[in-house]
């Protein structure tokens, strides 16, 4: 039986937990996941998990944050001006917001505090710091 190789075209099932049980995201109810080993497209971890799998094999994998988000990023924390803030904006801790980098590209953040003359907000991707628990179900090697 052919085993999952780096720059294989793969299809898998899967469900992301966090150590508190807590499902993040799965493809349950949907089209697996496809990608090509080694490629990049994914996190380190999981890439690594799926490699050597056998087509019908199930495992489950604990990946450490350094080999998922990576670790929270002080750098990643932005203190922004209530005069920057657009006015239709009403900044409340949780919401999610949309900035734009250099390159014009949008970046994700999080209202993580309002102040009296200011904003914080969160640039780091919400699972960043955190070990992440995959089922895994290889389901195609193409």
């Amino acid at each position: 039986m052919s085993v999952a190789s780096k720059g294989d075209a793969v299809k898998v099932h899967y469900t992301g937990k966090l150590n508190d049980g807590t499902v993040f995201d799965s493809s349950a109810n949907r089209e697996p996941l496809q990608f090509t080993l080694g490629d990049g497209n994914m996190i380190k971890g999981f890439d690594a998990a799926v490699q050597g799998m056998e087509i019908g094999q199930e495992k489950s994998v604990t990946i450490p944050s350094n080999e998922a988000y990576g670790e929270k990023r002080d750098d990643m924390m932005l203190d922004i001006p209530l005069t920057q803030v657009p006015p239709h904006i009403k900044p409340e801790i949780g919401m999610e917001l949309s900035l734009q980098n250099q390159q014009g590209q949008p970046v994700p953040v999080r209202v993580v505090g309002v102040e009296e003359e200011k904003i914080i907000l969160d640039a780091n991707h919400p699972l960043a710091g955190q070990d992440l628990i995959f089922d895994i179900t290889l389901v195609e090697i193409a």
